[in-house]
């Protein structure tokens, strides 16, 4: 009787059905497609933070830069009186290699590591070295002939023409043993063999497969690090994806990039796994405790600096969508539950004379809940499809998201000698800030995922449940009196 008298009252009224059911499907749509979608960029984010800081990677551990501080040297190439080979035709040409600290970065104790390993909740914790090697090569007025009476420049015996380049590399130092985590963790060996800790004294490199295609390097060749010949054992690829850098140009073993930087002893960055992520706040306050002059970053706090539109992706799934997805749900719920009790009204007649028959007022409920309910679920089951939809049709338009992570340091001293005024460098002012970083193109890949559908489908039940309690609490008003008068 109740199937029969529901499927009569929905056929009757298709016109209602549809409105509430197709609201309720926009709404449905939107929460499934929202969810997606902050779901891909969550994922995509993380990707992102992994590519930089290393897949398990929960905290970093750093020195914050002083301003001012250029790094060893301010950032300048010296030479000693003397220095260089005369050409003979007026000009000393001129050759230095050294391997500094990143601009950015500061370097601080190795023992540090052992205080964070001992932090309770740490699981796993490895040090990294980040360096910059800067090579200078060119020729120079000859100064002792310029001493006699050569002008600069003038192409002469007496001080020739000058010319100069001022070439770059990043060089990362790693401890081969700590492979869980960190840089060695977002790359692949694609081409000979990795770092390992038979090798961890060794003079061998592995490099970049982008700087090694730039530089025209393959496996055997050698690398010049802080005048030192390094021979290539292997080509590292991203996980990201070929043709995608990696964190640095050139990996070293750490004790060999602590030797060759004079750096001994010293390390830039920490990476730090906890035993569990619901323990990686209480652990950053730990290591925060033990050693405060040093930074500590969570990975919430690493991606709130992530830049890029893949950050205006997040705001804005996280914030508009949100909202978003509430308002439409209130106004599909609005709609569901205005035109439940618009069509009781109308059915005053009818559900009074079933009311004056000997139907219970719980029955009276009963079915007109039960009328919602089932114009929810159809308006949930094509949203569900409209949302799928949708999600499918995101993925196939391959969306590109950039993301950056920005990096501050300070300028050297600039000058035709320093590293960041001479050609081929990023001129900074002394002392002045400079933004480093490199940008990440990631591809947004919205999840389909059962249990987003599932609870779409739930909310579309407790709308038509919403819908049925209201409209069932108007006809149990109604009286069989009120149909007879309605009658007559």
């Amino acid at each position: 009787m109740f199937t029969t008298y529901l499927r009569r009252e929905l056929g009757g009224r298709r016109r209602q059905t549809a409105i509430v059911a197709i609201g309720m499907a926009v709404a449905i749509a939107l929460v499934v497609v929202v969810n997606a979608f902050a779901a891909g960029v969550r994922n995509a984010q993380s990707d992102v933070l992994e590519s930089v800081y290393g897949i398990g990677t929960d905290i970093t551990v750093t020195q914050a830069p002083e301003a001012g501080s250029g790094g060893p040297g301010g950032g300048r190439f010296d030479f000693g009186n003397g220095a260089g080979r005369s050409t003979g035709d007026g000009t000393t040409r001129l050759s230095r290699e050294r391997l500094t600290t990143t601009r950015g970065s500061t370097t601080f104790s190795a023992s540090k590591l052992t205080t964070i390993t001992g932090v309770d909740g740490v699981s796993a914790a490895g040090g990294t070295l980040s360096l910059e090697n800067s090579s200078f090569t060119g020729e120079i007025p000859d100064v002792s002939q310029m001493r006699q009476g050569g002008s600069p420049g003038s192409g002469g015996t007496a001080g020739g023409p000058s010319s100069f380049s001022v070439d770059r590399f990043t060089v990362t130092g790693l401890d081969p043993s700590s492979d869980a985590l960190g840089p060695l963790t977002t790359m692949t060996v694609t081409k000979g063999k990795g770092l390992s800790t038979a090798a961890a004294k060794a003079k061998v490199a592995v490099v970049d497969s982008v700087y090694a295609s730039e530089n025209d390097l393959d496996v055997g060749d050698t690398v010049s690090v802080a005048g030192t010949k390094l021979t290539v054992i292997g080509i590292a690829t991203s996980t990201s994806g070929t043709g995608v850098a990696t964190d640095s140009d050139v990996y070293i073993p750490l004790r060999l990039a602590q030797s060759l930087s004079g750096e001994t002893g010293k390390i830039s960055t920490v990476y730090v796994k906890a035993t569990s992520a619901g323990r990686v706040g209480s652990v950053a306050d730990a290591i925060t405790t033990a050693l405060p002059a040093l930074s500590v970053e969570t990975q919430e706090d690493l991606a709130s600096s992530v830049t890029g539109s893949l950050s205006s992706a997040s705001d804005l799934a996280s914030s508009l969508g949100k909202w978003l997805s509430i308002a439409v749900l209130a106004a599909a719920f609005g709609l569901a539950v205005l035109f439940t009790v618009s069509g009781v009204n109308r059915r005053t007649r009818e559900l009074g004379t079933l009311k004056a028959i000997g139907w219970s007022r719980g029955r009276v409920v009963g079915q007109v809940a039960g009328e919602s309910l089932v114009q929810a679920l159809i308006g949930g089951a094509l949203g569900a499809i409209i949302g799928l939809v949708a999600i499918l049709g995101i993925n196939l338009a391959g969306i590109s998201l950039s993301a950056a992570k920005a990096v501050t340091g300070f300028g050297g001293s600039g000058g035709p000698f320093g590293g960041d005024g001479g050609p081929g460098g990023d001129a900074a002012p002394n002392g002045a800030a400079r933004t480093t970083g490199s940008t990440i193109e990631q591809i947004l890949h919205a999840p389909i995922s059962p249990r987003i559908v599932l609870i779409a489908l739930g909310v579309a039940v407790v709308g038509g449940l919403l819908a049925g309690a209201v409209g069932g609490w108007r006809a149990a008003r109604l009286s069989p009196a009120e149909a007879l008068r309605s009658i007559a």
